[in-house]
């Protein structure tokens, strides 16, 4: 017989506490087996434990009420009518808490080399190359994300074919990053000629030699502002004249790999030949 348990030994079982119990019976999480209509006393059944701790846990992973919500109802009937099972819910929420464990984890290692007085990025002047690509240029609008880049990047990789040899780069105005909109030209080394045919804002560039303070970050490019910091820093130091762009090459990236922390990008802050010291 599956006999009733009051509030009370129902919080003993789930080491919930009544108040808890209550906030969940009145949010609709949690409804009472049953509810006496005089006394208003909750009692609960023995199945019922499972989805108390089941509730319990999502709460503490921030699952959201609506979401919470959500999966409830599709738990109990096995699907939502916009087609999301209890188990999409799940899975949602579980890549948005790895996501956010990731953005911490590097969010960490930035704050440990920042804080450790012997962490110093190697930091140099270099002349790039002379250089022949194929590049999309475009004006990056304010809040434009990263589509931007993704779809320059598909539409160089449909006109360049087997992979280059040399890896891609992209060049971008420092408004870009202080102002959130800018000029970018994202590139492939190449060395046939645009293909009839090719998409309209694909176009043959030559990169002349410049001159760059350089520094190659290791690792995702969230933390890509700590090579940033040192490139500009040197370039401010030793009085060199900005040239208000920086490169970046991904050397080792998304395309090579998917493991973020084998990532390998060079940052060249570029500055003025001029201006290089005696």
């Amino acid at each position: 017989m599956d006999r009733r348990l009051t509030i009370g030994e129902f919080s003993r079982l789930t080491h919930l506490s009544v108040r808890a119990l209550r906030r969940y019976h009145e949010q609709d999480f949690l409804v009472p087996a049953e509810v006496d209509p005089v006394t208003g006393y909750r009692y609960y059944a023995l199945a019922q434990v499972g989805p108390a701790l089941t509730i319990r846990r999502f709460r503490e992973l921030d699952l959201p009420l609506a979401d919470l919500r959500t999966y409830l109802r599709a738990a109990s009937t096995g699907e939502e009518p916009g087609g999301r099972s209890a188990q999409d819910i799940v899975a949602a929420h579980l890549r948005r808490l790895e996501d956010r464990l990731g953005r911490t984890q590097r969010a960490a290692e930035a704050l440990r080399e920042l804080l450790d007085p012997e962490a110093a990025r190697t930091v140099g002047l270099d002349v790039l190359p002379a250089r022949r690509v194929l590049a999309v240029s475009l004006d990056v609008a304010p809040g434009a994300g990263l589509d931007w880049y993704d779809e320059a990047m598909r539409e160089l990789d449909a006109v360049a074919g087997p992979r280059p040899v040399l890896p891609p780069g992209g060049r971008y105005q420092h408004t870009l990053f202080t102002e959130g909109h800018g000029r970018a030209t994202v590139y492939l080394p190449a060395e046939t000629p645009l293909p009839p045919g090719a998409p309209g804002r694909v176009r043959e560039l030559r990169l002349p030699e410049r001159t760059a303070v350089v520094t190659t970050h290791t690792g995702p490019h969230d933390n890509l502002d700590l090579a940033y910091a040192a490139a500009g820093s040197y370039a401010r130091r030793t009085g060199l004249v900005s040239q208000e762009l920086v490169e970046e090459v991904y050397l080792i990236g998304p395309r090579d790999t998917d493991r973020p922390d084998h990532w390998r990008t060079l940052v060249a802050w570029l500055v003025a030949p001029a201006a290089e010291p005696a």
